[in-house]
């Protein structure tokens, strides 16, 4: 992916408020259409850090930073935030921080090295194109099998989620691609996967928020669907009204289809975003209850499952030979 691609997926998929959330930074006030800060580039007593969310846009009325940037879009704040990191770098930063979705995973390094270098205008990318080729029920792609028994929930997924094979065109290349997948309300599918090392996470669609009806008077409320999964693990039987995210992003698409509900109970993960979203959450829903003890000491529920060690039967045990030769040697004594 280069960073032409990078930096236009970044303005259209990232907020300045859902950056500033995932770094810890909450709004004092608002004003009009801006929402004010307390200066995360300097010390400030008084908040004079604005934002307007709607135009995208932010600017620092007080005094200078380190970077010599005072305002601009959702790259220039992380242009000021890690100065003096490098363009590239910072893309990298944000796209790690804010889970920014990629329809097409980057170009393999021997086609990068064989590539001719384009001009700058000639290496802006048209926005990728998607068409859904197939949906299949699991156990069909053993990579697919294999990343969901890695998330530990391959049991749990049955039924809930599908294999997704899809083909993205960009640039004039067309390439074809498979994840697990599941859709939300707006009839997009949210799509998650592993490419080498690395998770992976997309949307084909509009993002939208998922719903599981279930009881009219109970909810639980997850940031994503693989701790929507890993909780029926523990809560087999529950049969509670579910409402994924699938980003903290959707916090108020949430919170308006929340309001129905008078028992809330909430499995954000731990870390500052999910931290500033149960604050948020409680202030619109104040009886919602933090339900995330149950996973303390880890980033978040499916976290927890992954750390479980596996249970496996006798016949499965290693050196399982063994142990019955000694044990039928210790009864004959």
């Amino acid at each position: 992916m280069t960073a032409f691609l990078n930096a236009n997926q970044i303005k259209e998929q990232v907020s300045l408020v859902d950056m500033l959330t995932r770094l810890g930074h909450a709004p004092t006030h608002r004003s009009g259409k801006e929402l004010f800060y307390k200066s995360m580039l300097r010390e400030e007593n008084t908040a004079s850090f604005c934002v307007n969310e709607q135009l995208g846009v932010w600017y620092d009325h007080g005094g200078e930073n380190r970077s010599g940037i005072k305002g601009g879009n959702v790259i220039d704040l992380g242009l000021a935030y890690w100065h003096p990191a490098s363009f590239r770098e910072v893309l990298e930063k944000i796209s790690t921080l804010c889970n920014v979705d990629s329809l097409a995973p980057a170009l393999d390094e021997t086609l990068r090295n064989k590539r001719p270098r384009l001009a700058v205008a000639d290496a802006i990318p048209v926005a990728p194109s998607y068409k859904i080729n197939t949906t299949k029920e699991l156990g069909t792609h053993p990579a697919i099998s294999r990343y969901l028994q890695s998330r530990g929930i391959w049991e749990l997924a049955q039924g809930k989620l599908k294999e997704v094979y899809y083909t993205v065109e960009s640039n004039g290349r067309s390439k074809s691609y498979f994840s697990a997948g599941w859709q939300n309300e707006a009839g997009s599918w949210e799509l998650r996967n592993k490419i080498g090392d690395k998770e992976f996470k997309a949307c084909l669609g509009k993002k939208a928020i998922s719903f599981i009806p279930g009881d009219p008077q109970h909810l639980v409320i997850f940031e994503g669907y693989m701790d929507y999964l890993s909780w029926i693990k523990d809560n087999p039987e529950a049969t509670d009204s579910v409402l994924v995210l699938n980003s903290i992003n959707l916090l108020n698409a949430g919170i308006a289809k929340a309001r129905d509900f008078s028992h809330i109970g909430v499995y954000f993960d731990h870390d500052p975003a999910g931290t500033a979203g149960l604050e948020k959450l409680k202030q619109e829903l104040p009886h919602a209850v933090d339900k995330s003890a149950v996973y303390e000491g880890y980033n978040d529920y499916n976290a927890k499952l992954m750390a479980e060690p596996v249970k496996r039967m006798p016949w499965e045990e290693d050196r399982v030979y063994e142990n019955n030769v000694n044990l039928s040697a210790i009864t004959a004594i």
